[in-house]
């Protein structure tokens, strides 16, 4: 009986302990979930403030990056009296459909250039800067600071600017027939343009060069005047464009030099692609170099004449020199009763491609060729001449006798020598 009872006694004693043990192990497992519940939300807790902090602050940095970009140009613009609209990537992205490829209208050394269209309308033309650009942020403030204080018929106007973060947009006025040499080097589109609209735009851009070299409140050299640099718009009057390379001169001043020569062959001076030195005369250089493509359809860069490997304007030149010169016109242009007209118009233009920047006229006195009222002195040899007689330095894409693309957009070159 002892041994019976102490050996139920035993067994009662284990099945307490058990009981014991497995209530202590369900209370340690509770235990151990809780503190892990607790932990988990704890985490998830700081998690979320710390995603939440880090955000705040990322708002208020970005915040504080668009103020101070948007401040910049209102500090600048008060300072040099200008209002300069301010316009948000986003609306400028909705206009151009997030800056389709459909709406695209060129290229240009700073970047692609898009159309767009506001909610209440207004067609808009924007560049936008490219990674790649041969420009930066240094020329964009420099165009926007330019031409924010210019107001002429003949140059194209500007609306507005964006700058955010790595995205840089110059919003302009949009001219629905794109630039000259869209026109100018087609040998389709080129016969929309008759004589008398020639002239017209001739006149325009010299009027717009006087404006920019005499009449504006500063003395700018645009040092970049070619054909796809001048708009056109509804009625085809010229507007000249992009001024990213653009130099401001003081009224006593009349020549500058660099060490960095930008802008594209072809129109370039000889001084200017040689030495870089530069004055109003390397614009009267390049508004020549214009004049004469748009009388003969036919562009500088490219052009070679066949049987005396001249450029265009040793072409033209020697057309002069041999008393013919109505053989530069435009061969799908006949329809016209004076051909002294257009002879006056290749005589000023092979004054402004003089060699010497001294013996060419300024554009005052361009203005009044153009008007009748001045009497046209005999030009000499321009420059980039290269005739049997003469080893004068010569614009290296003359040699190579490429036909010009008759389809070719506007593109500026940057090509430093």
């Amino acid at each position: 009986m002892a041994i019976k009872t102490l050996q139920q006694g035993g067994q009662e004693f284990y099945l307490r302990m058990t009981t014991v043990t497995a209530s202590e192990l369900q209370l340690q497992d509770h235990r151990f979930n809780r503190t892990k519940l607790v932990g988990i939300v704890v985490g998830c807790t700081i998690f979320i403030i710390l995603i939440s902090v880090f955000g705040l602050i990322f708002c208020i940095r970005s915040k504080k990056v668009k103020e101070s970009e948007t401040n910049y140009w209102k500090d600048k613009g008060k300072k040099d009296e200008i209002d300069l609209p301010i316009f948000s990537f986003l609306n400028i992205s909705n206009a151009t459909d997030n800056f389709s490829e459909n709406n695209k209208l060129g290229q240009g050394g700073f970047g692609p250039v898009y159309k767009g269209i506001f909610p209440d309308g207004q067609e808009i033309a924007v560049k936008r800067l490219s990674k790649n650009s041969g420009q930066g942020l240094d020329e964009l403030k420099n165009e926007v600071m330019l031409i924010a204080k210019l107001q002429h018929r003949n140059l194209v106007k500007l609306l507005g600017c964006s700058i955010q973060q790595d995205e840089k947009l110059l919003v302009y006025e949009f001219m629905p027939n794109r630039s000259l040499d869209y026109f100018i080097f087609d040998s389709t589109r080129r016969t929309l343009l008759g004589w008398t609209k020639r002239f017209e735009i001739i006149d325009g851009i010299a009027r717009g060069l006087l404006y920019l070299h005499q009449d504006s409140r500063l003395k700018i050299i645009h040092r970049d005047l070619k054909t796809s640099n001048v708009l056109l718009d509804n009625n085809m009057n010229p507007k000249i464009s992009d001024f990213g390379m653009a130099r401001t001169f003081g009224l006593d001043q009349d020549e500058a030099n660099t060490n960095r020569v930008m802008g594209t062959y072809g129109y370039m001076p000889p001084e200017y692609a040689v030495h870089g030195s530069f004055s109003v005369k390397s614009d009267v250089f390049s508004f020549g170099v214009i004049v004469l493509e748009i009388i003969s359809g036919r562009k500088n860069r490219g052009f070679c004449d066949p049987h005396n490997h001249l450029n265009l304007l040793g072409h033209a030149w020697r057309l002069w020199i041999e008393e013919r010169p109505v053989e530069l016109m435009d061969d799908s242009m006949h329809n016209f009763d004076s051909p002294s007209e257009i002879i006056r118009y290749i005589h000023i233009g092979l004054l402004c491609v003089q060699q010497r920047p001294e013996d060419r006229p300024n554009m005052s006195s361009v203005v009044l060729m153009l008007n009748g009222e001045k009497l046209l002195p005999e030009p000499s040899q321009p420059g980039f001449y290269t005739g049997r007689d003469n080893s004068t330095f010569i614009e290296s894409s003359s040699r190579n006798c490429d036909a010009y693309s008759l389809n070719e957009m506007s593109n500026s070159l940057f090509e430093a020598r």
